[in-house]
């Protein structure tokens, strides 16, 4: 018999705010679930109500990790210090390497609608976290989807999916966290075996129905976030349907200290990040 993961936790999304009064859920960096290495943050935002989304994130600093934005739904305007300008639309991915400094925006493109999608913020070693920004649009033409036997369909943003069937590496590949980023539609009556490499740390959101986890009695309810044990297969399962996000990555094991949207090693790098800020050296 195979062993399969464990779920360490389940927690909801709570309810915030960011950037000019953006609404939307904090699934992970909240209190009582701060990260999960090498993940610091992962944000849902969905609503129809302009008042929700329309005043969007003006320009603001990031460094020492990446943001990896997905959008179900809606369109984004991307700009940033290194003149990159990004139009992110239903379907797409922004991944934006922050490493040493990036000041940028992110503006709704639409004044009505439906707004839908997700933000992860990924750590970076700190062998890397000085070095050069780096920002990619993906749009969907160029995110893999793949579809099992049973109907199960998965986008494969990052990492490769592999069941033992199909095979198929995502838009993305990085080093060092080496992440795995799906988002896998089961309709009713289906379940699917995605591969999650040994060691490495595992999330599920469900955002939408309910998802069965082989060797866990309850199903998991839209809304939730399960954190997986480092070991063991994975078998999804869903008796009525469900949407959700696997989210995989090799820790880094490595101190964070975080201070707003800087992310470094220690104390002191944490202040010369501020120090850059304030003298307009963030991203020299």
């Amino acid at each position: 018999m195979p062993e399969f993961r464990k779920i360490l936790d389940i927690h909801r999304g709570q309810a915030t705010s960011d950037g000019a009064g953006v609404r939307l859920l904090r699934i992970l960096g909240g209190p009582g679930i701060e990260r999960f290495d090498p993940f610091l943050m992962l944000d849902e935002f969905g609503s129809n109500d302009p008042d929700d989304y329309i005043a969007g994130f003006p320009p603001h600093p990031h460094r020492g990790f990446e943001t990896v934005t997905y959008m179900l739904e809606g369109r984004m305007r991307h700009e940033d210090h290194m003149g990159n300008v990004g139009l992110l639309g239903s379907g797409g991915v922004q991944w934006m390497t922050a490493a040493r400094g990036v000041i940028h925006s992110e503006m709704p493109e639409q004044e009505e609608g439906v707004m839908r999608g997700f933000q992860l913020w990924l750590n970076l070693p700190a062998k890397t976290k000085l070095s050069d920004a780096a920002y990619e649009d993906i749009p969907p033409a160029r995110i893999p989807r793949v579809q099992t036997r049973e109907g199960v369909t998965a986008v494969v943003i990052a990492g490769t999916f592999d069941d033992g069937t199909l095979r198929q590496p995502g838009a993305v590949q990085r080093p060092d966290t080496e992440p795995l980023y799906l988002d896998i539609h089961l309709p009713p009556g289906a379940s699917v075996s995605p591969r999650v490499a040994q060691g490495h740390r595992a999330l599920l959101y469900i955002y939408e129905g309910a998802l069965g986890l082989e060797g866990h009695a309850a199903p998991i309810e839209a809304g939730h976030l399960a954190r997986l044990s480092d070991t063991g297969e994975v078998r999804l399962t869903s008796e009525t349907g469900a949407r959700v996000l696997l989210i995989a990555g090799k820790p880094l094991n490595e101190p964070i200290v975080q201070y707003g949207p800087f992310v470094m090693n220690t104390r002191e790098e944490i202040e010369q990040a501020m120090r850059d800020f304030h003298a307009n050296r963030l991203t020299a």
